[in-house]
Order: C-alpha cells, then sequence, then structure tokens
C-alpha cells in the first residue's frame, strides 16, 4: 500500500528504480526527521517501448525490495504503486503531486540513466517552482568529467585508451605502472568455441526463487501488462543487495575460472553458460561495480583463476561499462537519431514471438523472451547482425533491445546498440562495422545443426540468410565502407564475386527481405 505522510519535508529524495543503493549520492546529508525518499511505479516506464514482462518485473521487484529496506531502517518513504488507482502514469505528473503533498525545499535526485527521464524530471520542478538538484552519480568509478577531459582533442576516441586510464588510477590488475602479466587485454584468448562436444556440464547460477514481494510483482505485472511479450516462468533475478552479493560469490567461485575462453561462444539451450548474470544487479545500482571487479582481482591473486578470464571480466566493467557511459552523455540527445547507413526497413515481427526459421535467430530470441537475457555475443553477431544486414531502422532496434532485456537502461544500451551493434553512429562507438556471415555463428556455436539452411551459401534455397545478407550488405556500402582499412579484406573477398553473381545475390536478399518481413 502507498504511505502518505501530510508534514511538509525539507528535501524530497528521488530514488528512480534504476538507483537502488543506500550509498547513492542522493542520501548524502539525509536526515531522516527532516527529509523523505519519493519513489514511483509509473505504466509510462514500461510502455514508452514495449517492455516485456521479465524487464518490468525486475524493477518493480527491486524497488519494493529497497523500499521496504529503508522503510526497515526507519526512513519516510512517499511510495506510488503501479495500481493506485489515482496513479496518473508518468514520473513527472507524480512526482507534481509529491511536492504539491509534501513541499519540499528542494528535490535531490542523482543523475539519471536517460536523458528523457533527466528531462521530465526537471521540467516538472520547473513547473512546480522547486529548485531540483541533480548529483553526481558516483557508482563508476570514473566520472563523466574525467570522460570529457579524456577526450577532449582526439580525433578517434578508443575504449582500449580509456580503459588503460582507468586501470591506471584504479590500480585493478596492476603491478606499478605496468599491467599483471605484462598485457593489457587477452580479448585474442576468449573466442574459443565449445567444440562439437559441447560445453559439458556447465555449473548453473545461483537462482533467487520468488518471495512474497516478487511474487506480488508478477501477478501484479500479468495483470496489468497482459498484453506485452516475455514470460515470468523463469524469474529468479537477484533483487536485493544481499542477493547481488550472493551472485557476485557464485560466478566468482564457479563459473569465472572458464568464463574468458568461452565468453562468446553460444550453445542452443544453454542460457548463461559461463557468464555472470551480473549485469541487472549492476545496472539498477543492487550491486556496485567495484565489488564485482575486486573479487574478479582477488580470484586470480589467491584462487588462481586464469588472468584471461579475469582481466576479460574487468574489462567488460571497467572499459565498456564505463566507456559507453561517457559517449551517452556527451552525444546525447542527437545520437539517438543517428543513422550514418541510412538503414530504413522495419524490424521483423518474429523479434517478438521467435516464430522463425533461423535456428540461431529463434533460439536467441526464444532465450530472450524466457528469461529477458542474451549474453553479448548473441545480443552482437545474432539479434544484432542480423538487424544490421537487413538494415533495419536503427531507431527500431535500440527500442527493441531496450524493451526486451532486463538489464537495459538506456545510457547502457543505446550506444552498445546504436553504435557498436548497428555501426549507425558511424565509428564513434566501433572502428568497423560487426559484419559476418553465418559462418561465424556456425564458428562459434551449434545453432547450425538445428537449422534448414547452410551457413557456407550465399546463394540458392538453403543458402543462410545471414551470409546472403551478409554480401548484398558489402555491396550496398561498398563506397562508403571502402575507406574504412579494417574492412580491407572483406571488401578484397567482395570484389572477386563477379557481377553476374553479384546480381544473383541482391535478387536472393530482396527476397530475403520480402519474406522476414512478413515471418
Amino acid at each position: 500500500m502507498t504511505r502518505l505522510h501530510a508534514h511538509p519535508v525539507r528535501n524530497l529524495v528521488v530514488v528512480l528504480g534504476d538507483q537502488l543503493s543506500r550509498e547513492s549520492a542522493a542520501f548524502d546529508g539525509f536526515d531522516g526527521e527532516a527529509d523523505a525518499v519519493w519513489m514511483a511505479e509509473v505504466r509510462e516506464e514500461a510502455e514508452h517501448v514495449w517492455t516485456t514482462k521479465p524487464h518490468i518485473a525486475i524493477f518493480l521487484s527491486a524497488m519494493r525490495h529497497f523500499r521496504d529496506q529503508l522503510r526497515a531502517d526507519g526512513s519516510d518513504v512517499h511510495y506510488r504503486e503501479i495500481g493506485d488507482v489515482d496513479n496518473r502514469g508518468d514520473l513527472g505528473s507524480e512526482l507534481l503531486r509529491a511536492v504539491e503533498t509534501r513541499g519540499p525545499e528542494k528535490v535531490i535526485v542523482v543523475k539519471p540513466g536517460e536523458w528523457r527521464v533527466e528531462r521530465l524530471l526537471s521540467d516538472a520542478m520547473e513547473r512546480g517552482g522547486v529548485p531540483l538538484e541533480i548529483r553526481v552519480d558516483r557508482h563508476f568509478l570514473s566520472s563523466l568529467d574525467a570522460f570529457e577531459e579524456h577526450i577532449e582533442g582526439r580525433q578517434q576516441l578508443l575504449m582500449e585508451r580509456f580503459y588503460r586510464e582507468i586501470r591506471r588510477d584504479s590500480g585493478i590488475l596492476m603491478d606499478g605502472d605496468e599491467p599483471v602479466g605484462d598485457q593489457w587485454n587477452y580479448d585474442a584468448e576468449n573466442r574459443k568455441s565449445f567444440g562439437a562436444e559441447g560445453p559439458g556440464d556447465v555449473p548453473s547460477p545461483i537462482a533467487f526463487p520468488p518471495d512474497a514481494t516478487t511474487r506480488e510483482v508478477l501477478d501484479l505485472v500479468e495483470r496489468h501488462f497482459a498484453d506485452h511479450p516475455g514470460s515470468l516462468n523463469h524469474f529468479d533475478w537477484p533483487v536485493t543487495s544481499d542477493q547481488a552479493q550472493e551472485a557476485l560469490a557464485d560466478f566468482v567461485e564457479h563459473r569465472l575460472h572458464d568464463f574468458g575462453s568461452y565468453q562468446d561462444a553460444m550453445w542452443v539451450e544453454e542460457p548463461y553458460l559461463y557468464h555472470s548474470r551480473l549485469s541487472s544487479a549492476l545496472n539498477l545500482k543492487l550491486l556496485d561495480p567495484r565489488d564485482a571487479v575486486d573479487a574478479a582481482a582477488r580470484a586470480y591473486t589467491r584462487s588462481g583463476v586464469p588472468l584471461n578470464s579475469v582481466e576479460g571480466f574487468v574489462r567488460q566493467i571497467l572499459g565498456w561499462r564505463e566507456y559507453v557511459r561517457g559517449i551517452y552523455w556527451h552525444h546525447m540527445p542527437e545520437y539517438a537519431e543517428q543513422n550514418a547507413l541510412d538503414a530504413d526497413a522495419p524490424l521483423p515481427g518474429f523479434y517478438w514471438t521467435a516464430d522463425t526459421e533461423m535456428a540461431c535467430m529463434r533460439a536467441c530470441i526464444q532465450q530472450t523472451l524466457d528469461y529477458g537475457y542474451a549474453h553479448h555475443i548473441q545480443r552482437l553477431m545474432v539479434t544484432g547482425l542480423f538487424a544490421l544486414l537487413l538494415g533495419v531502422e536503427p531507431r527500431l532496434v535500440h527500442e527493441w533491445y531496450l524493451a526486451v532485456y532486463v538489464d537495459a537502461v538506456e545510457w547502457v544500451e543505446l550506444p552498445n546498440t546504436l553504435g557498436m551493434s548497428q555501426f549507425a553512429d558511424g565509428g564513434i562507438m566501433a572502428t568497423k562495422p560487426y559484419c559476418a556471415s553465418g559462418n561465424y555463428i556456425q564458428r562459434m556455436s551449434n545453432y547450425c545443426e538445428h537449422c534448414r539452411y547452410e551457413p557456407s551459401d550465399r546463394l540458392g534455397e538453403d543458402a543462410c540468410p545471414f551470409t546472403t545478407l551478409y554480401w548484398d550488405f558489402l555491396m550496398r556500402h561498398e563506397e562508403r565502407l571502402g575507406e574504412n582499412p579494417r574492412m580491407g579484406l572483406q571488401l578484397y573477398n567482395l570484389r572477386r564475386i563477379e557481377s553476374d553473381e553479384r546480381r544473383a545475390v541482391r535478387r536472393q536478399a530482396t527476397s530475403v527481405r520480402d519474406r522476414v518481413t512478413v515471418e
């Protein structure tokens, strides 16, 4: 139930659904006698993209658990539930109502994880005539100011440079001024596939069966969002900081050892393999990234976990996670509209149903709908790759990723999707398009064994749509990509194809587009 208090407060502290940390800067100077916390569940946050049920559920469950923790600590929490009959349905309107009810001198919030949310909160407080103080988000190891200093004067941005800078500043996996092991990056050792024998017996990640609060949320989501895609049958995510710590310990003990070598591998009906399942806890602020990288570093020094695994995990957090946040805030709001490849195709309907003959797409999308999860290669080199090759409008791809994954917050999702996956930013995030044929998927998975298509064929009835579209993609963008030195080998191979076969590929690619558009 919503709890209301009539007496005025000094500061109203806004806690958003992805800011669930008592160590947040929003609580600096918090006085339980004078200040209050405001949290709200609103339909707009589940409907501005067609958000899947697991994604909605993890936010609401984690928010309610955090609310209960704050109240148990004696905090005055003004909390709006989505089922409240007078819930206005959007954050701005609900915050205005809370300001009218509580009469704060000031509203405090940590910088949101989405430009849209920051704008609507600022607009609401302008209308309400109450000062809004936006505080630095110190959840991250680097600041946005530090990112701006890093990129100043650089013509080309590279994550690797930024990553090394943070390693030096933090001392993580460092031996004085040099990296432990004398290498900064072990990516070349982290691309193994399982081979025909498969992954064998991979330790399952720790599960967190729904407690009473989570069960209440699952029932609510089924009632209020019955027409939204996705399943809640497998919901077992960490939704509290204690559970997040358990999940971290479980990963470090049971799966980190082999994470590095096999982080790019995929296998049918193995959604997690050696991956950590920690991204949602990190992005909801249930888990501090310092705890994650420190635990991994200790596993190297104390337990003999291979350095390629530890460095690979650390790089995902210290490198990509921090880097994409800087990219997002430096380039927004214009970044969201980037479309460097002029892609304009619709998103195929099977992205919401998994109803397709392509075994890899069927497996990755069905897994996404069932669990709200896919690891980075499934996202980048299967679902993202197909959208890139097909030429789907980047905004539509971005909205799908934001909708379907339990760890999706726009600051991290948008640059990874629009920039790295779709190359829509023209090379800000990635130095080349991540384009490949079906042969890559065959090499890194067993999906092709369960498919009617032949990954090596670009023409014919059994030709893999990925492979046909790959060559068509290179042809469509041959001139545009010709100046990119990293595309040299791929374009060289393209130029070896005779003109008659080129025309045949273009015709088959058109047929693929026509078919998948109606699937």
